[in-house]
């Protein structure tokens, strides 16, 4: 402890000799840059991806930029439910809250003006290609 103290008092504050330190190695790195020197010779952390973190999910209908129309009844009926006519939620469909919102203002109006029927599916659009499992949600529900 007496030459730690003895060490300071001639080289001045922690600080200085924390200074003094990056200054010296960050002029002796040789081929290195004098950031990553800094960063192995002192104790600070490093600047690293997470692995953990999720992929950003895109809404589908935002990807490929389209807007739900209430004349457009065969993406209209990818939405609905074969068997009840039920509008699916976000946490089926992975859409994002305005797409969500303007799909189901389209089905309403769609079926307001007798385009797609209330009750179920049209047999027409049954076989179409799915965009999404409703057996499996992309986000579990909250029930």
């Amino acid at each position: 402890m007496f030459k730690f103290a003895k060490f300071l008092a001639d080289n001045g504050s922690v600080v200085n000799i924390a200074k003094n330190t990056i200054r010296s190695v960050s002029k002796s790195a040789s081929g290195t840059s004098s950031l990553a020197a800094v960063s192995t010779d002192t104790d600070e952390p490093i600047d690293i991806p997470n692995p953990y973190e999720k992929e950003h999910a895109i809404c589908i209908l935002c990807k490929h930029n389209i807007v739900p129309d209430y004349k457009n009844v065969r993406l209209l009926s990818q939405f609905q439910s074969p068997y009840t006519g039920r509008i699916y939620g976000r946490h089926i469909t992975g859409l994002c809250k305005r797409k969500q919102a303007e799909v189901e203002a389209a089905i309403t109006r769609a079926q307001t003006c007798a385009l797609m029927p209330a009750y179920h599916k049209d047999i027409d659009f049954i076989k179409d290609p799915k965009l999404f499992n409703p057996e499996k949600p992309m986000r579990p529900h909250k029930y």
